[in-house]
């Protein structure tokens, strides 16, 4: 008989997750289990909330809390089938903020203050592409297309696969890196394992560029990638190719970055300069008082 884990991830792969997704939601599995050091199909559902309520005292973010109530709907909903409804274990409530972005200018310091080669392959591969960390850690050798210009990322966020636009710089600086580093199947790899560097590396690298930079604002990988939108669409770039490009869902995401983008704001032109130009008579009209004390 398959265990508890194996089914969920038979269930998982059946309905076409992620592979990130899964390894998501079995490690939330296993974190409930220890927390009440418990099997997962002995507890109900105020074990599950006080587990949820806990990650909120713990200062847990939105998108992390959301992150396990969907493992916990999805285990006890599909998996196990449980009789009482899953809404009963509600998200949180998200709030969309404004992205931060960094100038150009400070894109260009960062990318400059890469302490090595590797790391600087790395960061100007997440902002020349607009790649989230994970999908530039999965990156292959052989997802570069050089005949045609682009990368191909494979099974991103929404489980699809997409191109995006490979910049003659990056080409040249990835064929550097090659040269260098030699991976065989992750571009970005681990040497001794021959596996993608785990996400701690490229924060790390990350945070010694911005720190040799000078860069003291709160910014972090994901900003490579908003900057990315942001400047695209400051340079005149449609919403849907940039939603292509990011691999959104839905525009409604993209149009997040019209927020932050300035000149998307300030040329859109008012209403009123599109109103006809009434035709002013060549003098202008008498006060009425002017009027009645002429009679």
């Amino acid at each position: 008989m398959a265990t508890l884990r194996e089914r969920l991830e038979q269930e998982l792969a059946v309905r076409g997750y992620s592979h990130m997704t899964r390894e998501a939601y079995v490690l939330w599995m296993r974190r409930l289990v220890a927390y009440w050091n418990r099997r997962a199909d002995t507890l109900g559902l105020s074990e599950l909330r006080g587990f949820v309520e806990k990650l909120g005292r713990d200062a847990a973010s939105r998108s992390t809390v959301n992150q396990c109530v969907a493992a916990l709907r999805f285990f006890y909903g599909q998996v196990l089938r449980v009789s009482w409804e899953v809404k009963a274990l509600p998200y949180q409530k998200r709030l969309r903020r404004v992205p931060q972005v960094m100038s150009p200018e400070d894109v260009a310091a960062l990318l400059d203050a890469a302490v090595s080669l590797r790391d600087r392959a790395m960061l100007t591969t997440l902002y020349a592409g607009g790649l989230r960390l994970g999908e530039v850690r999965r990156l292959k050798v052989s997802d570069i297309d050089s005949k045609r210009m682009v990368l191909r990322i494979e099974k991103s966020k929404n489980g699809k696969d997409r191109y995006v636009m490979l910049s003659g710089a990056l080409l040249e600086l990835l064929r550097e890196y090659y040269r260098a580093y030699r991976p065989t199947t992750y571009l970005f790899e681990n040497p001794e394992t021959g596996l993608p560097f785990n996400e701690a590396t490229v924060q790390r690298a990350f945070h010694l560029a911005r720190a040799k930079a000078g860069i003291d604002r709160p910014v972090h990988v994901h900003t490579l990638r908003h900057s990315f939108a942001t400047h695209l669409l400051e340079g005149g770039t449609d919403l849907r190719r940039i939603q292509l490009l990011l691999g959104h869902g839905s525009v409604s995401t993209t149009m997040l970055y019209t927020h932050v983008a300035t000149n998307y704001l300030a040329t859109t032109p008012s209403p009123l300069d599109r109103l006809p130009r009434p035709s002013h008579s060549s003098q202008a009209s008498p006060a009425p008082g002017a009027v009645a004390s002429s009679k």
